[in-house]
């Protein structure tokens, strides 16, 4: 008996699945990130925080997220994110 695969089976079945993306200082300060993978990194990926933080996406929960967590060079980060702030005054 031969297995008839749907179309969607047929056109994937010989294809990989896509690599999973590289997590990059580049990927978590990019605006067009996924908002999901943003929170992914501020969750599991401590040494890219500083990098969400200079995201202008990053919402201020995620920022407040981040603040509480803390991680390498993030205090410094809010730093140059609130002294920006402070100079477009």
């Amino acid at each position: 008996m031969e297995m008839k695969f749907n179309s969607f089976a047929k056109e994937h079945a010989s294809s990989p699945p896509k690599p999973p993306i590289l997590l990059t200082p580049v990927v978590a300060s990019d605006p067009s990130t996924n908002p999901e993978i943003l929170w992914h990194i501020a969750k599991h990926i401590p040494e890219l925080r500083k990098w969400v933080i200079a995201n202008p996406s990053a919402d201020a929960h995620l920022l407040e997220y981040i603040s509480q967590q803390g991680g390498p060079d993030v205090r410094h980060s809010f730093e140059v994110l609130f002294a920006s702030y402070d100079s477009d005054i």
